[in-house]
């Protein structure tokens, strides 16, 4: 990484952002990543994007199933950030994680929960924007919000 690019992200670290996980599933694999790159993009039509490394786990995964589930977390999920943000192996990925008895790409208890259809995939760098078509949200019973700011968790 070039100097400004290290610059970028101590520049972006003092940025807070909004944090969720985003799950995906293609031929039985079934992945999740927090992200902290998901925007709304346009309300007419209604879009929103996140972006993901190339090397991330969730990467493949999203490719090929085309659609994908985003949990926005309440601020006392943190300890779902934390775990979706490690390496965890997937068959243990899963293990006691509390989700909706009617979709389990979602998260119980979130702020709100939506589900996408890629639409456009954009080389960004080191990453790619996907591009989604929301196809349903709704909006959940957490309170409150988790946001990364500076290499850590807070709840507001």
């Amino acid at each position: 990484m070039d100097e400004i690019g290290l610059a970028q992200r101590e520049l972006f670290r003092r940025w807070p952002s909004g944090v969720s996980v985003v799950v995906a599933e293609a031929d039985g694999r079934k992945a999740g990543l927090t992200v902290n790159s998901l925007v709304s993009v346009s309300l007419e039509p209604p879009l929103v994007a996140i972006s993901l490394a190339l090397v991330a786990s969730l990467y493949e995964v999203l490719r090929e199933a085309g659609e994908w589930s985003v949990s926005i977390l309440s601020g006392d999920q943190e300890h779902l950030a934390q775990h979706f943000a490690r390496s965890v192996p997937p068959i243990a990925q899963w293990d006691r994680i509390p989700v909706r008895d009617d979709d389990p790409h979602l998260l119980q208890d979130s702020v709100g929960w939506l589900k996408a259809r890629t639409l456009q995939e954009v080389p960004a760098g080191d990453h790619t924007l996907f591009v989604g078509d929301v196809l349903a949200l709704e909006r959940g019973s957490g309170s409150g919000s988790l946001v990364y700011l500076d290499r850590r968790y807070h709840a507001l």
